[in-house]
């Protein structure tokens, strides 16, 4: 069996960043500390860090000084590194010092798997996911990403305008959301990004991210939908209402008569032929996600868009505070949309602070752990129910009047189908503004209302510059 380490390459390493210590960053790029076998020279490395941190040189009296410090000086070692000629050709070196580091970490997964699996005897579902966790951080150690030069992204840029053209200089360029409006404005969900869809409760944001889905599915795209908070027969209850227009109530009491059982029965059938999946697993962390969906995506790469419903109820590993696990969660949200090539969309709960307001349309300070989710989506979408708060206003104003021995008669009205306002709070590429849309409560669906036109403005922000 090959050895997993070559001790004369880690000398020469070390011993070509003391003789040409402007090779210190080149190395750091691709090697850490624990990159090294033999933990003196762990040491060195890191002792090499600390005087580039502290613009020290970084030479044989300032690494000497550093290590005596800490205990850690081995004068062996050193004399070893010292006699042993440099390298010219170290990123080679480097990569390879990597490449056995990473077996090595493999080799020790094994050992992982049979402590938690044999020694510690925890439930498989556990210790799946703490082997996947340790595999993904041994993944994400190994990749390297270097820079693109100029020539490749002006060529890159040229042929995604070329793709454009011959799209007839459309206004979509990412995933055909199935609102015209929405679609103007943001151009579509594109690959990479990552999207957060929020609203109070009752708002209905399920619903609107479900109007999308469906449109996807009809569109022959594949959708993977993580459902943290509602079974996926539901999920699929909503659908069915949205796709046949039979009432919402009606199919969940099964009221129907034969025309409806035909259509519902032809929708499910059609459903049947479509890529949808639904992980409606209760309690999930970005761990778990981001591992399912690489597999889901890998067996089926037509997969072209990711849902996540709800933001705040996923977890993180570790036991961090809330503030810290929310922005691990959005962080890695965004890291995987980017990894795999697709919009990854989250919905998202707003602060209760809202409802204090006169006006109560929502903005970004509302969104719940705003800073994290704010700083890492690329578009921010709020759906907005006005009805809601005139209703329950009415409510009010009639229940203190019956308190006073008054008469008070309401002037709302509820309608089978409202406005509605989807306001662009983030649109990193694009303008900001107000969709109205409508909303047909009966078969929880949103559809377009063509006769409005979205009203917006351009924000030097939205567009990172």
């Amino acid at each position: 069996m090959v050895n997993q380490h070559n001790i004369n390459m880690e000398r020469s390493v070390l011993s070509s960043i003391i003789f040409n210590p402007v090779l210190f960053e080149k190395v750091y790029s691709i090697l850490k500390p624990h990159d090294f076998y033999l933990p003196a020279h762990q040491h060195i490395f890191e002792a090499m860090f600390e005087c580039e941190k502290d613009e020290h040189p970084i030479d044989e009296e300032f690494l000497k000084n550093v290590l005596e410090k800490k205990g850690k000086f081995d004068e062996n070692a050193m004399l070893d590194i010292l006699s042993t000629n440099w390298v010219p050709n170290i990123n080679a070196y480097a990569k390879e010092i990597k490449e056995r580091s990473t077996k090595r970490q493999l080799l020790s997964l094994t050992g992982d798997i049979n402590d938690v699996t044999v020694e510690k005897d925890l439930p498989a579902h556990e210790a799946v996911d703490i082997v996947q966790q340790k595999l993904y951080n041994i993944a994400q150690e190994s990749s390297e990403k270097e820079f693109r030069e100029s020539n490749e992204m002006a060529r890159a840029t040229i042929e995604h305008i070329k793709e454009m053209k011959a799209r007839g200089n459309a206004m979509i360029t990412g995933l055909d959301v199935g609102f015209f409006h929405l679609n103007r404005l943001t151009t579509g969900f594109n690959n990479g990004d990552f999207v957060v869809i929020a609203a109070r409760p009752s708002m209905g944001k399920t619903a609107f991210c479900l109007s999308i889905v469906r449109h996807c599915i009809n569109d022959n795209k594949g959708v993977a939908v993580f459902s943290l908070e509602m079974p996926a027969e539901q999920l699929m209850l909503r659908m069915l209402s949205a796709e046949t227009s039979i009432p919402l109530q009606n199919l969940k009491v099964g009221n129907l008569d034969e025309e409806q059982w035909t259509k519902l029965s032809d929708a499910a059938d059609s459903f049947s032929r479509r890529k949808l999946f639904v992980n409606d697993q209760g309690n999930i962390t970005i761990h778990q996600v981001r591992s399912q969906l690489r597999k889901l995506k890998m067996k089926h790469p037509e997969i072209s868009l990711c849902v996540i419903d709800y933001l705040q109820l996923m977890t993180s590993a570790g036991g961090k505070e809330r503030h810290l696990e929310v922005s691990e969660i959005s962080r890695g949200l965004k890291l995987l949309a980017r990894e795999l090539d697709m919009p990854v969309v989250a919905l998202s709960q707003l602060n209760r602070s809202l409802e204090s307001r006169d006006d109560k349309r929502p903005m970004l300070s509302d969104l719940r752990e705003s800073g994290a989710i704010e700083q890492d989506a690329d578009i921010i979408l709020f759906v907005y129910r006005g009805d809601i708060y005139k209703e329950r206003e009415e409510k009010e104003r009639e229940e203190k009047a019956k308190r006073d021995g008054k008469e008070y008669k309401s002037n709302f009205v509820k309608k089978d189908v409202e406005d509605v306002e989807i306001l662009i709070g983030k649109n990193r590429n694009g303008p900001i503004g107000t969709v109205e849309i409508m909303f047909k409560k009966a078969i929880t669906n949103f559809a377009d209302k063509y006769d409005a036109e979205p009203t917006y403005t351009f924000n030097k922000i939205d567009f990172n510059i």
